[in-house]
């Protein structure tokens, strides 16, 4: 009941207080709060992404963590309290799973990077397939149905980690895709992004000159 209280302090500030220690606070209390089922179906957003539908109220039966658990294995995401003109907050399927995970939706300490990625012997990385710490198979399975639906029949991964552990990238196999043009490659990241966490990186590459990848 005291997190769902925070709940509505923190959803009653208006826009202009909303900045990153109000989005922190709002992970902690919502994780720990009820919520009330505005629908019992996923209902496509305006980016084509099938969430669920929550809202804070008094009504308010269904915890969150169980919300969460529910979730996960069927590849959907959430909106919190969609009746508004703007939604309180949009978690993507990556940010349910991470947080059914680690306990959290996003992690804001971790750095994200853009751009080419070259990986260089004397860099020292360590490549292999993904642990099911880094990617749990019930998300390779949402994943593998997401590619096989736009025609990837059978797509491959490989993961590359630093030899300090600074940074991990999950490679996508271009071959796999079917070899789409470059400028195309920018767009499927994006779409591959809403399944995973905030700071995974997601690299396209050929499959030469890299160990070999892993069935997805």
């Amino acid at each position: 009941m005291a997190r769902t209280l925070d709940l509505y302090q923190l959803l009653s500030q208006p826009e202009s207080y909303r900045n990153l220690e109000w989005e922190r606070a709002l992970m902690v209390a919502f994780s720990e709060a009820k919520v009330e089922l505005s629908s019992s179906e996923a209902q496509s957003g305006p980016d084509g992404w099938p969430y669920l539908h929550v809202k804070a109220s008094p009504q308010a039966g269904e915890p969150v963590v169980r919300v969460v658990d529910w979730l996960s294995t069927r590849g959907i995401g959430m909106v919190l309290n969609a009746y508004k003109m703007m939604p309180d907050y949009i978690f993507t399927y990556g940010m349910i799973w991470h947080f059914k995970e680690k306990g959290m939706f996003q992690d804001f300490d971790a750095k994200t990077t853009s751009g080419p990625v070259a990986y260089k012997k004397e860099a020292g990385f360590l490549f292999g397939p993904p642990s099911e710490a880094y990617l749990p198979l019930y998300v390779r399975k949402v994943l593998r149905q997401f590619l096989n639906a736009q025609g990837v029949k059978y797509p491959k991964i490989l993961v590359a980690t630093s030899k300090d552990y600074s940074q991990t990238d999950l490679i996508i196999s271009v071959d796999s895709l079917g070899n789409p043009p470059e400028r195309e490659h920018r767009a499927f990241a994006e779409a591959l992004s809403w399944f995973l966490p905030t700071h995974y990186p997601i690299v396209l590459a050929q499959e030469g000159g890299l160990p070999p990848f892993a069935d997805l």
